[in-house]
């Protein structure tokens, strides 16, 4: 649908003032990635990644590492599209989705930072870090499944992976204390959408630089169901004795004694095992997003949001001053 409306949709980002360059990613490691730190390098103001939160993903690898961002835009074509569905963007039709650059809307979004010990290099997520059986879901249905059966693919998988739950021991640091003992799942959430479920982290905000962190402690298959009716009914899991549920800037995950290994899921995606690091790097990445759909409580106070951009010009205009003299 994309490449059928792609005329259109450039059309558009050039009448929102913008000279277009267009590049298809090829199946080489990376492509959208090094292809997004290309043209950040190059100086464009805006990348666009039309594609799935894989490819968002890449494209968001591609230049969070930089001292000088563009802005992104997303035109969403994947399967479940969680991160087109928290900046509100349709989700049905690339153009209209295109279109929203008209509306001169943006949010500084937050996005995650893993480190590990095996890695050198820093990665990069910009909506759900997830650890634990059921977290193998997105990388254990194959590709050619989810095109032909979208999300229900990820539903029969799911109901797959819970018949064979399994517990991990690990201790997981975070900004107000630690939790050491078995766990089924952990997730670290930037938005509210994961897997096509808003209501698992009902609370999340998109730009105060905290993650939701969600500690599933050690559950059979009948806690984890609970838990999860919890989730369809309004977001009361969070209460549930067998959850930790927190706010915080940075995590740390470490397994113990000899534990099988913990598989990270980054966006879908295998990303390594544990132990790794986690880091909230605040407001790092301005998105152009539906704003004036996004709810007011999704987002950072109003007023402290206008604080931080007085200051800011205050500090570029002390600058000027000290340039001058």
């Amino acid at each position: 649908m994309v490449k059928r409306e792609m005329l259109d949709i450039l059309a558009v980002y050039e009448q929102a003032g913008y000279e277009t360059s267009t590049f298809a990613t090829t199946p080489a490691p990376y492509s959208a990635q090094k292809e997004a730190t290309r043209a950040a390098l190059a100086g464009f103001d805006l990348v666009v990644a039309a594609g799935g939160d894989g490819t968002i993903n890449e494209v968001v690898n591609g230049i969070a590492p930089l001292e000088k961002r563009p802005k992104m835009a997303i035109i969403p074509a994947g399967t479940t599209n969680d991160y087109a569905r928290a900046l509100k963007l349709s989700r049905d039709s690339p153009l209209e989705a295109a279109k929203v650059i008209l509306q001169d809307q943006t949010i500084k979004m937050d996005i995650g930072k893993v480190t590990d010990d095996q890695n050198p290099a820093p990665r990069y997520f910009m909506n759900i870090a997830a650890l634990g059986t059921l977290s193998e879901v997105t990388y254990a249905v194959p590709s050619a499944m989810k095109s032909l059966y979208g999300y229900l693919a990820y539903l029969v998988k799911g109901a797959e992976l819970l018949t064979r739950l399994e517990n991990v021991q690990a201790r997981v640091t975070f900004d107000d204390g630690a939790y050491e003992g078995p766990i089924s799942m952990i997730f670290l959430a930037l938005t509210n959408s994961v897997g096509g479920f808003e209501s698992i982290v009902p609370d999340a905000k998109l730009d105060d630089g905290e993650f939701t962190l969600l500690i599933v402690k050690a559950a059979n298959f009948w806690q984890v169901a609970q838990l999860a009716a919890q989730v369809l009914n309004g977001g009361s899991h969070v209460h549930n004795k067998h959850l930790i549920y927190k706010k915080t800037s940075q995590v740390t995950i470490t397994p113990l004694h000899h534990s099988k290994p913990i598989k990270v899921n980054l966006d879908g995606e295998y990303g390594g095992d544990a132990p790794m690091r986690f880091e909230n790097l605040n407001q790092h990445i301005e998105f152009v997003a539906n704003r004036s759909a996004i709810p007011e409580k999704a987002t950072i106070n109003k007023l402290k949001e206008e604080f931080v951009e007085q200051v800011e010009a205050l500090e570029h205009s002390d600058d000027a001053d000290s340039k001058v003299d």
